[in-house]
């Protein structure tokens, strides 16, 4: 069981503190289950008898007795609360990190909502029952246990009640969380739901409003909401039929010890010892439902645990290699990928198939087709961010399955279709290309990017906040702070995914022109739309439908591709493509 490895597994740096807590609630529990018999004994050898000094022995002895239980008990709770925390803590880095591990293709199958829902919600639940456990499972069964025998003690006849309220509380409360389980798997699920439509509303906020779907995506919350309210309302009401329904035989049985209990006092049994046996059938049907409320919360930490162990169990697509390799050096920078083939998992054809591709260091490589011809996801193929299917990515003549995923990311300087800005500062951002790089550079790198105007502009400067997704920039802003953060780290290898589709043309031409001379010792892969993003380049890849269908300079391909021509003429007319 999941459950159960998860515990094993990450509760093993903590075996002293959870011996600790057993150690706790064994003593607290103990001293728990000996006052009732103390009190007997002050009502059957002290005030029977009308002996105060026997009274105030006693209750001396009760004093200390529940101090310590007191003590214990505070100590217990501190060291159960402190290591179910460490747990949870444990277990969201481990989350984190495997998800970090994931490549996009992982990433897509889970899907962004569940895996939040996963390392938040799913490892809070699992984090409870273990901080359950600590402060009422393990006194639960001491309790019970201890009841059993302190009430046998105190009179074996009367005990025989427990043989019929015990099964019979035992049986209810199994067949209610029998029908609980299937609604707590399917509340993650709706919880799932209703972060996915949330995170969809919320990052596409502009494009709703523009299209006055307000009322529509109301609609959508709704329904995702009410069908997390009606899965939550019957699993309530489950919930709310067992408490009753605990109380009620907690109740039938106290009056079952009272009735029986008076003919045994006729026959000779103390009333202290009825005293107390009264207590004991409390303690024990109150430690059956301690543990039921242990039965409320299993369930869905079960659960829980199965979708964490979904994320956990669940191995990259794009591994790393048992022995590295380090770049040879002697051709720096030098990207080919050959003979490539990829292919999605289930996918009837190719996404790229036979494609063979040379970018040399000191120059410009662009590639260019149609929507749908596997641009992105070629350049994707070289930072391995998915693995080829079929052929071979090499930089500087060395496979890069074969090199160390550091190594392979130091070489590489990715600025993505979608530039991604990070909460913090434009300093933070620009750093995350090359930590502890100084102002000098990252003032270079702004010039260059064509973005030092704008923010020397800002009254905070590389100290500007930025909000998450850098939401309160422009579009062409962040493209040029994304070109700018991989400008920073000073790659051997550019890859460019449509990053100048937002910038003027006037910017886009300052841009190519300062980039020049920064990128002479490295190659530069383009995917471009826009033909006059790319028409200067030294070589034009022409893909189409996954194929490599023509290469050249822009006006070899003018003349031999009609593939190129077409891009080119649906943009320019003939005379400005000339």
């Amino acid at each position: 069981m999941m459950l159960v490895r998860l515990l094993k597994e990450h509760l093993r740096p903590y075996t002293r503190a959870v011996w600790a807590v057993v150690v706790l609630q064994l003593v607290q529990t103990m001293a728990t289950l000996y006052l009732p018999s103390l009190n007997a004994r002050i009502i059957d050898d002290g005030v029977a008898a009308g002996d105060t000094d026997e009274i105030w022995r006693l209750g001396g002895i009760m004093l200390a007795i529940s101090l310590a239980q007191v003590v214990c008990s505070v100590f217990a709770v501190y060291y159960g609360a402190r290591t179910a925390m460490a747990f949870g803590r444990d277990v969201r880095g481990r989350l984190f990190g495997h998800v970090q591990s994931f490549s996009a293709q992982e990433v897509g199958r889970f899907g962004a909502p569940t895996l939040i829902t996963r390392t938040t919600n799913d490892v809070q639940q699992v984090q409870m029952v273990v901080l359950m456990s600590f402060t009422i499972m393990i006194m639960a069964p001491i309790m019970l246990v201890g009841g059993v025998v302190m009430a046998l003690q105190e009179d074996v006849k009367l005990s025989s009640i427990l043989v019929v309220a015990v099964p019979v509380l035992g049986i209810v409360v199994g067949l209610i969380i029998s029908r609980m389980v299937p609604y707590f798997r399917q509340m993650q699920k709706r919880i799932d739901a209703i972060n996915r439509v949330l995170r969809e509303q919320i990052a596409g906020i502009r494009v709703v409003r523009a299209f006055v779907r307000e009322e529509r995506e109301s609609q959508r919350f709704g329904a995702a909401n009410q069908d997390l309210f009606l899965t939550s309302l019957r699993t309530g009401q489950l919930m709310a039929l067992m408490f009753p329904v605990v109380m009620l035989i907690l109740n039938v049985t106290s009056v079952g010890v009272m009735w029986f209990g008076a003919h045994r006092v006729d026959d000779g049994m103390q009333v202290g010892a009825l005293t107390a046996f009264l207590s004991y059938i409390a303690y024990i049907l109150m430690a059956v439902m301690m543990s039921t409320m242990m039965f409320v919360m299993l369930p869905r930490a079960m659960v829980s645990s199965d979708r964490i162990g979904e994320v956990l169990d669940t191995s990259t697509s794009v591994l790393p290699p048992v022995a590295p390799v380090a770049p040879s050096g002697a051709h720096p920078g030098r990207l080919e990928l050959r003979d490539v083939e990829f292919r999605y998992p289930g996918a009837e054809a190719a996404v790229l198939h036979g494609v063979n591709l040379v970018a040399e260091p000191g120059r410009t490589t662009a590639i260019i087709g149609s929507t749908g011809s596997g641009k992105t996801t070629l350049l994707n193929l070289v930072p391995r961010l998915f693995d080829v299917t079929g052929g071979a990515v090499l930089i500087d003549g060395t496979d890069v399955r074969d090199l160390d995923p550091d190594v392979l990311w130091e070489q590489v300087g990715l600025v993505p279709q979608k530039p991604y800005l990070f909460t913090g500062t434009i300093r933070t951002n620009l750093e995350y290309g090359r930590p502890g790089a100084s102002d000098e550079e990252l003032w270079h790198a702004l010039e260059v990017a064509q973005a030092r105007d704008f923010v020397e502009e800002l009254p905070e400067g590389l100290d500007a906040p930025i909000s998450q997704g850098g939401t309160n920039v422009s579009g062409g802003q962040r493209q040029r702070l994304a070109i700018a953060r991989a400008l920073v780290r000073r790659p051997r290898l550019y890859l460019f995914d449509d990053s100048f589709s937002a910038l003027d043309y006037a910017t886009d031409a300052r841009l190519r022109a300062a980039l020049l001379p920064e990128t002479r010792d490295a190659a530069v892969l383009v995917v471009a739309q826009r033909v006059a993003t790319i028409r200067h380049a030294d070589t034009i890849v022409v893909l189409d439908e996954g194929a490599v269908v023509a290469v050249g300079t822009h006006a070899e391909l003018l003349e031999s591709s009609q593939t190129y021509q077409e891009i080119v003429y649906s943009q320019v007319s003939a005379e400005e493509a000339a």
